[in-house]
């Protein structure tokens, strides 16, 4: 009896030591949302300015829906780049957001996903850096990975030549 009372305990006590592992893991997983793990991510907006603020680096939200296959294809092309995932985790304050945000400034040409735009440190919102499409201004695809490449480069030397 004391056996299968020890054996029950020692169960338990794994469960819980996997359990707890596995919560942290969620946690840090939670705020990349698949947009890579070695981004420091910004918990909402607010944080994302307070941090952009600080540290003087442009703001970079993505606007995207899990269920949203365009969302999910470009999230596969955002991880598999390894300048931009270099440049996001460097030079960039990051923020991925599947809910939209109150701030009206976020959506100057209407509430689409994907969306992905640039705040610099003054608060601004740089409606001057759009992808490639005409009727969504803000969006990109998988296949536009090189032109985010290039928009992400631009904000950072649009940043340090105008403050």
């Amino acid at each position: 009896m004391l056996r299968w009372v020890l054996l029950a305990l020692l169960i338990g006590l794994c469960a819980s030591a996997g359990e707890q592992k596995a919560k942290k893991k969620v946690k840090s997983q939670s705020l990349s949302r698949g947009w890579g793990g070695g981004i420091n991510w910004a918990q909402n907006y607010e944080d994302g300015l307070a941090k952009m603020a600080k540290s003087q680096k442009p703001l970079m939200v993505i606007h995207h829906k899990d269920n949203c296959p365009h969302s999910k294809d470009l999230k596969k092309a955002f991880v598999a780049d390894k300048t931009i995932q270099k440049m996001a985790k460097e030079d960039f304050i990051m923020l991925n957001v599947v809910e939209e945000t109150s701030d009206k400034n976020l959506a100057p040409d209407g509430y689409y996903v994907p969306r992905i735009l640039f705040v610099d440190p003054t608060m601004t919102v740089r409606t001057d850096i759009t992808g490639k499409y005409s009727n969504h201004l803000y969006t990109y695809t998988a296949s536009d990975i090189q032109d985010l490449a290039d928009n992400m480069k631009k904000a950072k030397v649009l940043l340090h030549s105008e403050l």
